[in-house]
Parts: structure tokens; sequence; C-alpha cells
């Protein structure tokens, strides 16, 4: 029973994010960047630096998934920030998401420009 409960709410965290996310991509990212390193590693290592209680505390939370038009999406809690990391011709494309324009925001951005 426990597990069931467990399994119920990861899906139901994972929809609320997903209709975030998707609201997010009607407008224009925070901020694009590009990178010459595989989509995959730049991913990652976005996840990774994401996760760095030192800079984060107890929001130090990030999860990859599968992207909607292929590329990987990394994502906070409640995707209050994400990146969508793609690849195209040039290279690696990261289009980064933010839903508050404040510190923790410029805080990820400054992280994930660690990636590049």
């Amino acid at each position: 029973m426990r597990i069931l409960m467990v399994a119920l709410a990861v899906t139901l965290l994972a929809g609320c994010a997903g209709s975030a996310m998707n609201d997010a991509r009607t407008k224009a990212p925070y901020k694009t960047l590009n990178s010459e390193k595989p989509a995959k590693d730049v991913a990652q290592c976005v996840q990774f630096s994401w996760q760095d209680e030192a800079v984060f505390g107890v929001d130090a939370a990030a999860y990859l998934q599968a992207g909607e038009k292929g590329g990987t999406t990394v994502y906070t809690r409640s995707a209050e920030s994400f990146v969508d990391v793609t690849s195209d011709a040039s290279g690696t494309v990261l289009s980064y998401y933010a839903q508050q324009d404040d510190f923790v925001a410029k805080r990820r951005l400054a992280a994930l420009a660690t990636c590049l």
C-alpha cells in the first residue's frame, strides 16, 4: 500500500511539473545558451550542478526527463526552473526557463553556465 501511495504521489508531481513546463514553453525562454559539448553531457552536468546543497540548500533537487521534441529536460521541484537541452547543427542548445526572476533563478542560470 505504501509503495502504491508513493507511486501515485510521484505521478501527480510529474503531471504538475509537466503542465508548468508546457505553460512556460509558450513564452520565450528566460535565456538561450549554446555549447559545443554533447547534449547528454551538458544535461547531466546541469542536473549535478543544480543538486549542490552548498549553493541551493534544501531546494537542491534536479531531475532529468526526455524532452518533448527530443533532447533532455532538466527541471527542479514544481518546475520552478528548467532547461531544455537539445542538439542542432551548431551543437547543443539550452533553453532556460524560470517562473520567477529572482536570485534563485539567477543562481541556477549561473550554475548552468558552468556546464557550457
